[in-house]
Protein backbone atom coordinates (compact mmCIF):
# COMPACT_ATOMS: atom_id res chain seq x y z
CA UNK A 1 0.00 0.00 0.00
CA UNK A 2 2.69 2.29 0.13
CA UNK A 3 2.74 5.34 -1.72
CA UNK A 4 -0.22 6.49 -0.53
CA UNK A 5 -2.12 4.74 -3.92
CA UNK A 6 -5.49 5.21 -3.55
CA UNK A 7 -5.88 2.46 -6.34
CA UNK A 8 -3.71 -0.41 -3.76
CA UNK A 9 -7.05 -1.64 -2.57
CA UNK A 10 -8.33 -1.87 -5.99
CA UNK A 11 -5.20 -4.39 -6.91
CA UNK A 12 -5.13 -6.73 -3.19
CA UNK A 13 -8.79 -7.06 -3.98
CA UNK A 14 -8.50 -8.19 -7.52
CA UNK A 15 -5.22 -10.68 -6.62
CA UNK A 16 -7.95 -11.75 -3.77
CA UNK A 17 -10.93 -12.08 -6.12
CA UNK A 18 -8.78 -14.12 -8.73
CA UNK A 19 -7.92 -16.89 -6.24
CA UNK A 20 -11.51 -17.25 -5.42
CA UNK A 21 -13.83 -17.23 -8.62
CA UNK A 22 -16.76 -19.55 -6.51
CA UNK A 23 -16.83 -16.51 -3.68
CA UNK A 24 -17.68 -14.19 -6.74
CA UNK A 25 -20.00 -16.69 -8.80
CA UNK A 26 -21.58 -16.94 -4.77
CA UNK A 27 -21.77 -12.70 -4.60
CA UNK A 28 -23.36 -12.94 -8.28
CA UNK A 29 -26.09 -15.57 -7.33
CA UNK A 30 -26.85 -13.65 -4.33
CA UNK A 31 -27.46 -10.30 -6.26
CA UNK A 32 -29.57 -11.88 -8.70
CA UNK A 33 -31.53 -13.89 -6.37
CA UNK A 34 -32.35 -10.32 -4.04
CA UNK A 35 -33.08 -8.62 -7.31
CA UNK A 36 -36.06 -11.22 -8.20
CA UNK A 37 -37.36 -10.92 -5.10
CA UNK A 38 -37.60 -7.32 -4.97
CA UNK A 39 -38.82 -6.60 -8.93
CA UNK A 40 -39.39 -9.74 -10.13
CA UNK A 41 -37.90 -12.03 -12.76
CA UNK A 42 -38.35 -10.25 -16.22
CA UNK A 43 -35.05 -8.46 -16.44
CA UNK A 44 -36.74 -5.72 -18.71
CA UNK A 45 -39.04 -4.22 -16.08
CA UNK A 46 -36.15 -4.86 -13.25
CA UNK A 47 -33.38 -2.59 -13.81
CA UNK A 48 -31.47 -4.63 -10.44
CA UNK A 49 -31.70 -7.89 -11.86
CA UNK A 50 -30.36 -6.61 -15.65
CA UNK A 51 -27.31 -5.13 -13.83
CA UNK A 52 -26.55 -8.24 -12.12
CA UNK A 53 -27.03 -10.33 -14.96
CA UNK A 54 -24.55 -8.29 -16.84
CA UNK A 55 -22.15 -8.52 -14.17
CA UNK A 56 -22.89 -12.44 -14.04
CA UNK A 57 -21.74 -12.28 -17.88
CA UNK A 58 -18.53 -10.14 -17.63
CA UNK A 59 -17.56 -12.62 -14.78
CA UNK A 60 -18.38 -15.15 -17.01
CA UNK A 61 -20.54 -16.46 -15.00
CA UNK A 62 -22.48 -19.78 -17.29
CA UNK A 63 -26.07 -18.91 -18.79
CA UNK A 64 -27.14 -22.03 -16.84
CA UNK A 65 -26.16 -20.61 -13.51
CA UNK A 66 -28.00 -17.45 -13.79
CA UNK A 67 -31.13 -19.14 -15.00
CA UNK A 68 -31.20 -21.63 -12.47
CA UNK A 69 -30.54 -18.68 -9.70
CA UNK A 70 -33.55 -16.73 -11.23
CA UNK A 71 -35.62 -19.48 -10.75
CA UNK A 72 -34.80 -20.34 -7.39
CA UNK A 73 -35.64 -17.21 -6.27
CA UNK A 74 -39.17 -17.70 -7.46
CA UNK A 75 -39.41 -20.11 -4.30
CA UNK A 76 -40.98 -19.72 -1.20
CA UNK A 77 -38.59 -21.17 0.91
CA UNK A 78 -35.34 -19.22 -0.91
CA UNK A 79 -34.01 -17.19 1.74
CA UNK A 80 -33.82 -13.06 0.61
CA UNK A 81 -30.03 -11.86 1.19
CA UNK A 82 -29.69 -8.56 3.02
CA UNK A 83 -26.67 -5.72 2.02
CA UNK A 84 -24.50 -5.80 4.99
CA UNK A 85 -21.94 -3.33 5.92
CA UNK A 86 -19.94 -3.56 9.16
CA UNK A 87 -17.46 -0.58 9.79
CA UNK A 88 -14.05 -1.39 11.85
CA UNK A 89 -11.01 0.67 13.29
CA UNK A 90 -8.15 -1.80 12.43
CA UNK A 91 -4.68 -1.06 14.48
CA UNK A 92 -3.20 2.21 14.58
CA UNK A 93 -6.77 3.63 14.17
CA UNK A 94 -7.02 2.45 10.00
CA UNK A 95 -10.21 2.51 9.06
CA UNK A 96 -12.40 -0.87 7.50
CA UNK A 97 -15.30 -1.28 5.32
CA UNK A 98 -16.42 -4.92 5.47
CA UNK A 99 -19.49 -5.02 2.53
CA UNK A 100 -21.35 -8.78 2.53
CA UNK A 101 -24.81 -10.27 1.62
CA UNK A 102 -26.15 -12.68 4.32
CA UNK A 103 -29.00 -14.42 4.90
CA UNK A 104 -28.95 -14.45 8.80
CA UNK A 105 -27.79 -11.00 9.90
CA UNK A 106 -27.06 -12.79 13.58
CA UNK A 107 -24.53 -15.29 12.04
CA UNK A 108 -22.82 -12.10 9.86
CA UNK A 109 -22.23 -10.47 13.20
CA UNK A 110 -21.00 -13.04 15.39
CA UNK A 111 -18.63 -14.00 12.71
CA UNK A 112 -17.04 -10.22 12.52
CA UNK A 113 -16.79 -10.22 16.35
CA UNK A 114 -14.85 -13.45 16.26
CA UNK A 115 -12.81 -11.78 13.63
CA UNK A 116 -11.71 -8.73 16.06
CA UNK A 117 -11.71 -11.24 18.92
CA UNK A 118 -8.41 -13.12 17.18
CA UNK A 119 -6.65 -10.52 15.08
CA UNK A 120 -7.53 -7.16 17.16
CA UNK A 121 -9.63 -4.03 16.02
CA UNK A 122 -12.56 -2.84 17.09
CA UNK A 123 -15.95 -2.91 15.87
CA UNK A 124 -16.93 0.74 15.00
CA UNK A 125 -20.21 3.12 15.57
CA UNK A 126 -22.29 3.30 12.27
CA UNK A 127 -21.31 6.17 10.01
CA UNK A 128 -17.62 6.96 11.95
CA UNK A 129 -15.32 5.35 9.35
CA UNK A 130 -17.41 5.33 6.28
CA UNK A 131 -17.66 9.45 6.38
CA UNK A 132 -13.86 8.62 5.47
CA UNK A 133 -14.74 7.03 2.04
CA UNK A 134 -16.30 8.10 -1.51
CA UNK A 135 -18.33 5.09 -3.19
CA UNK A 136 -17.46 6.00 -6.86
CA UNK A 137 -18.10 3.92 -10.05
CA UNK A 138 -14.28 2.68 -11.26
CA UNK A 139 -13.82 1.62 -14.69
CA UNK A 140 -10.84 0.05 -15.45
CA UNK A 141 -8.92 0.26 -19.20
CA UNK A 142 -5.67 -1.31 -20.01
CA UNK A 143 -3.36 0.77 -21.50
CA UNK A 144 -1.79 -1.06 -23.96
CA UNK A 145 -0.90 1.38 -26.90
CA UNK A 146 -3.92 3.88 -26.04
CA UNK A 147 -3.07 7.89 -26.09
CA UNK A 148 -3.85 9.05 -22.44
CA UNK A 149 -5.08 12.20 -23.45
CA UNK A 150 -7.44 10.54 -25.50
CA UNK A 151 -8.94 8.13 -23.43
CA UNK A 152 -9.58 11.36 -21.11
CA UNK A 153 -11.30 13.05 -23.87
CA UNK A 154 -13.74 10.25 -24.39
CA UNK A 155 -14.41 9.33 -20.54
CA UNK A 156 -14.98 12.88 -19.62
CA UNK A 157 -17.29 13.03 -22.96
CA UNK A 158 -19.03 9.86 -21.94
CA UNK A 159 -20.17 11.43 -18.47
CA UNK A 160 -17.54 10.07 -16.59
CA UNK A 161 -16.72 12.79 -13.10
CA UNK A 162 -13.17 11.97 -12.81
CA UNK A 163 -9.47 10.38 -14.94
CA UNK A 164 -6.67 8.52 -13.28
CA UNK A 165 -4.30 5.97 -13.95
CA UNK A 166 -2.15 3.02 -12.04
CA UNK A 167 0.55 0.98 -13.24
CA UNK A 168 -1.29 -0.27 -16.57
CA UNK A 169 -4.56 0.93 -16.07
CA UNK A 170 -6.48 3.65 -16.83
CA UNK A 171 -8.96 4.85 -14.05
CA UNK A 172 -12.51 6.32 -15.57
CA UNK A 173 -14.00 7.17 -12.34
CA UNK A 174 -18.33 7.51 -12.13
CA UNK A 175 -20.93 8.59 -10.03
CA UNK A 176 -22.26 5.23 -8.78
CA UNK A 177 -25.47 5.29 -10.67
CA UNK A 178 -24.27 6.07 -13.75
CA UNK A 179 -21.16 3.32 -14.04
CA UNK A 180 -22.38 1.08 -16.95
CA UNK A 181 -24.11 4.08 -18.54
CA UNK A 182 -20.30 5.26 -18.89
CA UNK A 183 -19.58 1.60 -19.67
CA UNK A 184 -21.34 1.51 -22.08
CA UNK A 185 -20.85 4.66 -23.79
CA UNK A 186 -17.21 3.88 -23.77
CA UNK A 187 -17.50 0.66 -25.45
CA UNK A 188 -19.33 1.98 -28.70
CA UNK A 189 -15.85 4.23 -28.69
CA UNK A 190 -13.91 0.85 -28.60
CA UNK A 191 -12.82 1.44 -25.12
CA UNK A 192 -13.66 -1.59 -23.43
CA UNK A 193 -13.37 -2.49 -20.19
CA UNK A 194 -11.12 -4.84 -18.27
CA UNK A 195 -13.22 -4.52 -15.15
CA UNK A 196 -15.97 -2.27 -13.91
CA UNK A 197 -17.41 -2.36 -10.18
CA UNK A 198 -18.66 0.58 -7.19
CA UNK A 199 -15.96 0.77 -4.60
CA UNK A 200 -14.98 2.95 -1.70
CA UNK A 201 -12.40 4.90 -2.12
CA UNK A 202 -10.17 6.44 1.00
CA UNK A 203 -10.16 10.03 1.28
CA UNK A 204 -7.12 10.29 3.53
CA UNK A 205 -5.15 7.49 4.25
CA UNK A 206 -3.31 5.87 7.94
CA UNK A 207 0.37 5.51 7.89
CA UNK A 208 1.68 2.27 9.41
CA UNK A 209 4.75 0.55 10.56
CA UNK A 210 5.86 -3.16 9.46
CA UNK A 211 4.78 -4.69 12.32
CA UNK A 212 1.10 -2.80 12.45
CA UNK A 213 0.88 -3.22 8.82
CA UNK A 214 0.76 -7.10 9.46
CA UNK A 215 -1.56 -7.39 12.20
CA UNK A 216 -4.12 -5.02 9.90
CA UNK A 217 -3.25 -7.23 6.79
CA UNK A 218 -4.10 -10.65 8.78
CA UNK A 219 -7.63 -8.88 10.19
CA UNK A 220 -8.43 -7.67 6.46
CA UNK A 221 -7.39 -11.55 5.34
CA UNK A 222 -9.71 -12.99 8.44
CA UNK A 223 -12.91 -11.03 7.20
CA UNK A 224 -12.30 -11.37 3.38
CA UNK A 225 -12.68 -15.33 4.26
CA UNK A 226 -15.74 -14.97 5.88
CA UNK A 227 -18.37 -16.61 3.62
CA UNK A 228 -20.55 -13.61 3.75
CA UNK A 229 -18.20 -10.93 3.45
CA UNK A 230 -17.54 -9.82 -0.53
CA UNK A 231 -15.20 -6.58 0.07
CA UNK A 232 -12.68 -5.48 2.71
CA UNK A 233 -11.94 -1.69 2.00
CA UNK A 234 -9.17 -0.22 4.04
CA UNK A 235 -7.24 3.22 4.64
CA UNK A 236 -4.37 2.00 5.61
CA UNK A 237 -0.44 2.90 4.02
CA UNK A 238 1.60 0.25 4.57
CA UNK A 239 5.45 0.74 4.35
CA UNK A 240 5.49 -2.83 2.67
Amino acid sequence: MAGHSKWANIKHRKGRADAAKGKIFSRLAKEIISAVKEGGSDPKGNTRLRLAIQKAKEANMPNENVDRNIKKASSKDQSNYDEVTYELYGHGGIGILVDGMTDNRNRFSSEIRIATNKRGGTIATPGSVQFNFDRKGIIQIEKKELDEEAVFAAAIDCGAEDFDQAEELFMVITAPEKLYEVKEALASKDLNALEASITMIPKHFVDCDEETAKSNQALIDWLEDIEDVDLVYHNMNSPV
